[in-house]
C-alpha cells in the first residue's frame, strides 16, 4: 500500500536508480568523457618535482573516520593517495601519509603496499610509510605540521574530510615552499584551500576522483547517470518554477501525491 505524500519521493529514487543503471549500461560499451581535473592531473607534475628535489611527499586522507557520514570523502582519498603511491613507488619517491583514526590505518596501508605490488616494487615499500597520529583533532594537526616542517617536503596531497585545520595544513605547505593539491566536499574549507592551495579539486571533483584515475566502466557509467538524474531535477525544478509563477496548482498537487 502506498503511503499519500511520498509517492512522488519513490518515482524521484526509481528515477535515479533507472538513470544510474543506464548510464552503467552504456559505459560497456563505449566510455564517457569526464572533462580534465587539474588537481588530479598536477600529482604527476608533484611527484616529479619531489623525485627531482629528492624530498618526500605528504598525503592524509583527512580528519574523519569509515565509520561516520564523512566515510565517502574518505574512500575518494584513498583512491587519490593509491594513485599517488604508484606514481612514488615508479619514481622511487619517498612519500609520508599522516592519518588520524585507528579504522583508516590498515585501509591505507594496504592501499600504499598494493601501490607497490602493482609497480613491480614489492621490496621497496617502507612500513613506515604510514604514519598513526592521533583521532583528536589538533593533536592530529599538529603531528602533521610537524612532519610538513621536519622533511622540508616537496609536495602535500591534502584530500578527504577537513575541519578547522585545512588552513594549517596549507599554509605549512606554503612555508615550506611545496606545492600543495587539495580536495574535500567540506563547503566550509574549500575557501581556505581555493584561496591558499595550488590546485582544489571541489566537492563532486574529489569523489569522482577515483573514476577519472581508474577508468573504470562501472564507476563511470555512475558519474553519467548520476549527471543524467541532475538534468531530470533541473528541468523539474525549472518546470516547477513556472508553474507555480503562472499560478498553475497541478504541480504542487502532484509532489504532495
Amino acid at each position: 500500500m502506498l503511503v499519500a505524500g511520498r509517492v512522488a519521493g519513490l518515482v524521484s529514487l526509481l528515477t535515479i536508480f533507472i538513470t544510474m543503471m543506464l548510464g552503467i549500461r552504456r559505459a560497456h560499451t563505449s566510455l564517457p568523457t569526464i572533462r580534465r581535473i587539474a588537481g588530479l592531473e598536477a600529482i604527476e607534475e608533484a611527484v616529479g618535482r619531489a623525485t627531482e628535489m629528492g624530498k618526500p611527499i605528504f598525503c592524509t586522507p583527512g580528519w574523519s573516520d569509515i565509520t561516520t557520514s564523512t566515510a565517502a570523502p574518505t574512500f575518494a582519498a584513498l583512491d587519490i593517495i593509491y594513485y599517488a603511491a604508484r606514481l612514488a613507488a615508479r619514481y622511487d619517491t619517498e612519500m609520508i601519509v599522516a592519518i588520524a583514526y585507528p579504522n583508516v590505518y590498515p585501509l591505507t596501508e594496504q592501499v600504499v603496499r598494493q601501490a607497490y605490488v602493482m609497480e613491480g616494487k614489492a621490496d621497496r615499500y617502507n612500513p613506515g610509510t604510514v604514519v598513526f597520529t592521533s583521532p583528536e583533532q589538533y593533536a592530529y594537526t599538529a603531528a602533521c605540521l610537524g612532519i610538513i616542517q621536519r622533511e622540508k617536503v616537496a609536495a602535500t596531497i591534502l584530500v578527504g574530510h577537513f575541519a578547522s585545520e585545512a588552513i594549517n595544513f596549507a599554509e605549512a605547505s606554503a612555508a615550506v615552499n611545496a606545492i600543495s593539491i587539495s580536495g574535500t566536499e567540506s563547503t566550509y574549507q574549500l575557501p581556505f584551500f581555493t584561496a591558499a592551495c595550488d590546485y582544489t579539486m571541489i566537492g563532486e571533483e574529489l569523489m569522482a576522483a577515483g573514476a577519472y584515475i581508474s577508468e573504470d566502466p562501472m564507476r563511470l557509467g555512475a558519474i553519467r547517470g548520476q549527471d543524467y538524474a541532475k538534468l531530470l531535477a533541473f528541468l523539474w525544478i525549472l518546470t516547477g518554477a513556472i508553474c507555480s509563477t503562472a499560478g498553475f496548482n497541478w504541480f504542487e498537487a502532484i509532489l504532495n501525491f
